[in-house]
């Protein structure tokens, strides 16, 4: 298996942490996190997908967006922009990546607001969407910390001090080729670094809202915070790229690029 679609799979069946819902005494009714980012927070980039688009290659969304999975295979058109919407369907087989598409950030504490839905076109949709910081050594491809959501299931990540640490996937990575079980002390730590929550998915249309608050990575649908999680790779102090990993189907309505600070 080439590299790229390691990564792919280390995404999707990484350990699990013990289940971590929002707790309601935590997080009221009240508590609105797309409300916290309008009331603290800088509008750095809005993309309602209301154009037509150039055509096949990295640039080929416009407003800034950029797919380098896209130039794996520019023959084949993984983005299309119809009547205001993104659609995603990645050729992550023929790609040996699935559809990595990525925007200019550029925050410490922050976030998107996104508005999608899984079009039903495929029977195991997905979604990966957070932040990466490609100018940090010692981080695979940067990958700082992600929101991860299945047909089945919710999940936040830190990335930046698990399973995308070089120190740790190298190390990670020797038992794996050797189709061993991992040692005690290391599963445990990379099980501190992702929590999951069940969730069923539907094809309705979401509003999705990712943000960092210092250690803390919450993850809210349709106004209510369904995850949370604290780790200290949250608190990476520069988000450069807010970006999607989505492996087969995904439409995207609007994005929206919050800074706090």
């Amino acid at each position: 298996m080439n590299t790229t679609l390691t990564l792919l799979t280390t995404f999707l069946l990484a350990p699990l942490a013990t289940l971590h819902a929002a707790d309601p005494k935590q997080f009221p009714p009240s508590h609105n996190d797309a409300g916290w980012l309008r009331e603290k927070g800088t509008l750095i980039f809005h993309d309602p997908f209301e154009r037509e688009e150039t055509g096949k290659g990295m640039k080929a969304i416009g407003n800034g967006w950029e797919s380098a999975t896209a130039d794996r295979v520019p023959q084949i058109k993984q983005a299309d922009l119809d009547s205001g919407i993104l659609k995603i369907a990645s050729a992550t087989k023929e790609a040996g990546h699935a559809a990595h598409i990525h925007h200019d950030a550029g925050f410490t504490d922050g976030g998107a607001v996104v508005r999608f839905k899984f079009p039903g076109l495929n029977k195991d949709e997905s979604l990966q969407l957070g932040f990466v910081d490609r100018e940090t050594k010692g981080i695979h491809a940067g990958h700082l910390c992600y929101g991860i959501l299945s047909q089945s299931n919710i999940s936040l990540m830190d990335s930046k001090t698990g399973d995308m640490n070089l120190e740790i996937r190298q190390r990670r990575q020797e038992y794996l080729d050797r189709k061993e079980k991992l040692p005690a002390d290391l599963d445990a730590l990379l099980k501190t670094k992702r929590v999951t929550v069940p969730w069923n998915a539907d094809t309705d249309w979401h509003e999705l809202v990712l943000v960092t608050e210092g250690d803390e990575m919450r993850l809210s649908l349709d106004g209510k915070v369904i995850i949370h999680h604290r780790s200290e790779g949250f608190a990476h102090p520069m988000k450069r790229w807010f970006s999607f990993l989505v492996p087969s189907t995904v439409w995207i309505e609007d994005v929206k690029i919050w800074k706090v600070n």
